[in-house]
């Protein structure tokens, strides 16, 4: 396991690679928060988005398909498919220095701080390890303090995408929200989402 530099985005991998260590072939088909995507094309999806991150630092060849539209065909070996993402993107964000002012980034408007270009990179590895976690009946991969660093971030970079798909409307607010609840709702999650009967 690679680490990065980033805190944030270090969590946010291994949440992602947690949460998929723990599927099963039965696992690979079920419905989850992205009503249109299966947990096999959230996997395609997050893995595509962090080669993405990574080709925008590395100069390099981006995800072999449009991670917006995943196939439905499961890897062979999820485990293996999404290391090599991980890896990609880990080595591309520890050459870059924490301190650097800009980099380039795959999210409006495509240039953040190193320290906020991480933590989008991260923010999108940790919804999606959520997203198949309640998927597949595990436990939420988001602490309190990693949902509370993300939600910073997803202030910044959300609003412009949600006109391209990438994210749903904004859900109200609930008593009792913590950080986890406040980021899910903000990016169009509801936090108590279940798979149906």
């Amino acid at each position: 396991m690679s680490a990065t530099g980033f805190a944030a985005l270090d969590a946010s991998h291994y949440a992602l690679r947690t949460v998929v260590g723990a599927l099963g072939e039965s696992d690979l088909n079920r419905p989850t928060p992205c009503s249109e995507w299966t947990v096999t094309q959230v996997l395609r999806h997050a893995a595509g988005d962090q080669i993405g991150f990574a080709a925008f630092l590395d100069g390099e060849a981006g995800p072999e398909e449009n991670p917006f539209t995943p196939s439905a065909a499961a890897p062979q070996d999820p485990r293996a498919f999404l290391e090599q993402a991980l890896i990609r993107s880990a080595e591309a964000w520890a050459a870059v220095d924490p301190a650097t002012a800009e980099v380039a980034v795959p999210v409006p408007p495509n240039k953040l701080s190193a320290q906020a270009g991480a933590a989008a990179c991260a923010l999108d590895a940790a919804v999606h390890a959520w997203d198949m976690a309640m998927a597949t009946g595990q436990a939420s991969p988001l602490t309190p303090e990693l949902a509370a660093e993300l939600l910073v971030v997803a202030r910044q970079i959300v609003e412009p995408l949600r006109q391209y798909g990438a994210y749903a409307a904004e859900l109200p607010g609930a008593d009792g929200d913590g950080a986890e609840a406040e980021l899910l709702r903000y990016l169009g999650r509801d936090p108590h989402w279940a798979p149906s009967a």
